[in-house]
């Protein structure tokens, strides 16, 4: 009987431990476990899923999200399909436990984005299928846990318009990429060479105009029919790799519009160098301070791409102040001197390149004069950011924006009243360093005559501009108008040498002031306790104490040091007088002895004496047992 246990427990344990879920079917005859779960109209993961299992199938079911605990502690799949389900929602970390997945299939479902957690921890995964979902986007971060490892990538039949190139380029191992029947209008110059395993790449059916060279020869197989593409000059790379029964076709130009293009001929598929059809600043001249637009127009094929010189011959590059727009005009927020000049438009494509230049006229303020001087206003000449230096003084009427009191980390700004300007409701101030285009703007109120910079960093340059904020009715919009500019620069300083800021000096002072303060009182106040202590003590009358005189029972006790001197003896006191029935003197207090007593030194010479004069004040002796001690013989 106990022979026929053993081996039923046995098999118990095995069947305990490879549960098969209902509805799923888990062949014994399987190398490793397996469960086969396909159409078995599953509305939600099996919760009794063998978490030993090394493949899974939940294709053609009714599962329309993942959960977190769904797949959890599934650390030994391999293979999983979750095709056509519905599926619409993936829970973050979905899939984190599937360490060793290699396939994950997850085409034929409702996806609408993909977020870097959704597909965190597949850190061994190599092939990823997500064709015919709804993808409209695509977070960088998605591919992050997997882009070393996947070779196999399908992302057709979805909504993309724009991919993550970035992201896919950073796939050193990925060997095919399926992109067909997707929107995608660009595919960046570079992205495709910088796959150094890719064996195929596939843009059928997309929106593309221009598709950048691939490498090769030998290169990866491209399949790139039913795209709009333009045919010109940036296609003969593709002409020359195009062969009989090839679907790429040609959308433009219209002479070329619906021929096949490997059968274009070379000469036909030119280019168009840009030409600039007109150039021109809006408006031509300004004051300092003000807005202004220049406008660039050029044609070409391609198109052509438009940038922006500035006077000193410097690419134009984006900032606070200054901003390229995408229609390649550009944008002078707030004018300086330093624009007044000639910019240049230069427009290029692969044909060539075209400029033209723009003159811009930057105008100086106008610097008002006292009045009755007499003197004739003064030419036109360079404005106060151009001559205005950090150690330049001059009367603050003759000038309408003045920096002064310069310090290495502060500056005060002064300007003229505005009293010719009607509804002033605040002035603004901005300004920005040398080294950093990046503006600090100011408010204050409308009766601010000046305002103190703090924060400045030592020994550079700044630009400053003053602009007054009015409204010209009761409902209008308030109208910036510019008042002046003025450059100056903060005083060098070493960093380790730099004074505090006054606020932070001040604190310090303060609180060494408070410090002190208390600590004086703390110690007056032990004074005082101390003088009151010691003057108690001395008014304190001298303790009431018996005299202790001790005897012993004739036990044998060292010699005791020699006393002090006696005091001179008191004057003689009358005899006693009789003690009655209990006998004469001492004697009489201890009639059972027939030895008299033996007075010995006293213990303690600080104790008050007995028999002191009756003018001293009488104490009260104390009998107790260690005051007195009796001797005795047997």
């Amino acid at each position: 009987m106990a022979k026929l246990l053993v081996p039923l427990v046995m098999l118990g344990a095995v069947a305990g431990s490879h549960r098969c879920p209902p509805r799923c079917l888990c062949p014994a005859a399987a190398p490793n476990p397996t469960l086969l779960c396909a159409r078995t109209g599953l509305l939600a993961v099996p919760p009794t899923l063998d978490r030993a299992a090394v493949e899974l199938r939940l294709a053609d079911n009714f599962i329309g999200a993942v959960g977190r605990a769904d797949f959890a502690n599934m650390s030994s799949l391999v293979h999983l399909t979750l095709s056509r389900n519905g599926l619409r929602r993936l829970a973050p970390g979905a899939f984190a436990d599937l360490r060793a997945l290699r396939a994950l299939h997850l085409d034929g479902n409702r996806l609408p984005a993909l977020s870097g957690a959704q597909l965190r921890g597949l850190a061994s995964l190599r092939h990823l299928i997500l064709a015919n979902n709804q993808l409209a986007a695509i977070e960088p971060a998605a591919f992050a846990a997997f882009a070393a490892t996947v070779e196999d990538l399908d992302l057709s039949h979805n909504n993309l318009p724009a991919l993550p190139w970035e992201a896919v380029a950073g796939m050193a191992s990925l060997a095919t990429l399926t992109l067909d029947h997707n929107l995608l209008e660009r595919v960046p110059a570079g992205a495709v060479a910088r796959l150094p395993r890719l064996a195929r790449l596939d843009l059928t059916a997309n929106r593309l105009r221009a598709l950048p060279p691939v490498p090769g020869p030998p290169g990866p197989s491209l399949a790139a029919g039913g795209n709009p593409l333009h045919c010109n000059c940036e296609l003969l790379w593709l002409r020359r790799l195009a062969q009989p029964g090839r679907l790429e076709s040609c959308a433009s130009p219209p002479p070329l519009a619906g021929r096949l293009l490997w059968a274009v001929p070379e000469e036909e598929l030119a280019c168009r160098a840009p030409a600039i059809a007109g150039a021109a600043a809006d408006p031509a001249a300004v004051l300092e301070g003000q807005p202004l637009r220049l406008g660039c127009a050029a044609a070409g094929d391609p198109p052509p791409a438009l940038h922006w010189l500035g006077p000193d011959g410097r690419l134009v590059q984006n900032g606070s102040r200054r901003a390229v727009r995408p229609d390649g005009s550009l944008e002078l927020r707030v004018a300086t001197l330093r624009d007044h000049g000639a910019f240049t438009c230069v427009a290029s494509n692969a044909a060539g390149e075209a400029a033209a230049r723009v003159q811009v006229a930057v105008l100086p303020l106008p610097v008002p004069h006292g009045d009755g001087d007499g003197d004739a206003e003064a030419g036109p000449g360079p404005s106060d950011m151009a001559r205005a230096g950090g150690n330049e003084s001059r009367v603050a009427g003759e000038r309408r924006i003045v920096a002064a009191e310069l310090t290495a980390s502060s500056a005060r700004i002064r300007w003229l009243p505005q009293r010719h300007v009607p509804g002033i409701r605040m002035f603004q101030i901005q300004y920005n360093s040398s080294l950093d285009d990046s503006l600090v703007y100011r408010l204050l109120p409308p009766s601010s005559r000046s305002f103190v910079l703090r924060d400045l960093a030592a020994g550079r340059e700044y630009d400053l501009c003053v602009s007054a904020l009015y409204a010209e009715g009761a409902t209008a919009l308030p109208t910036a108008r510019a008042l002046g500019c003025v450059r100056f620069a903060t005083a060098g300083g070493s960093p380790g040498c730099a004074a505090l800021p006054r606020p932070h000096f001040l604190g310090g002072t303060v609180i060494i002031v408070i410090g002190a303060a208390i600590a004086a009182s703390v110690l007056v106040f032990i004074l005082i306790l101390t003088a009151r202590y010691k003057a108690a003590a001395a008014r304190r009358p001298p303790a009431a104490v018996a005299s202790v005189c001790s005897q012993t029972n004739g036990t044998h006790r060292p010699p005791e040091p020699e006393p002090p001197p006696p005091p001179p003896p008191p004057p003689a006191l009358p005899p006693p007088a009789p003690m009655g029935a209990a006998g004469e003197g001492a004697r009489g207090l201890f009639p059972s002895h027939s030895y008299p007593r033996r007075a010995r030194t006293r213990r303690h010479g600080s104790l008050p004496r007995l028999d002191l004069p009756d003018a001293a004040p009488t104490l009260r002796p104390s009998f107790g047992s260690t005051h007195w001690m009796l001797e005795s013989t047997v």
